[in-house]
């Protein structure tokens, strides 16, 4: 694992993409999803911009508000390491 406490990595990159995929995907704009989280939309571009980093629950209701697995999430995280 890289030791860099940036919020920019490969593996965040990596689930930003996938994140964002899934939004759009399931039909949602950041304003309907934030709307879903009970959060502004601007959370949901920080976070597909990879300028706020997503910690385990965010994540999991996050994933759970685009009705995905979260562990598919994870193995875009863990591909090509």
């Amino acid at each position: 694992m890289k030791g860099t406490k940036s919020v920019i990595s490969d593996e965040n990159k990596r689930l930003c993409v996938w994140l964002k995929r899934q939004r759009q995907d399931k039909g949602h704009t950041m304003r309907s999803l934030s709307e879903v989280l009970g959060t502004p939309h601007s959370f949901i571009g920080k976070v597909e911009n990879q300028e706020r980093r997503l910690d385990v629950v965010e994540f999991v209701r996050y994933c759970q508000a685009l009705e995905v697995d979260p562990a598919d999430g994870l193995r875009q995280v863990l591909s090509q390491q």
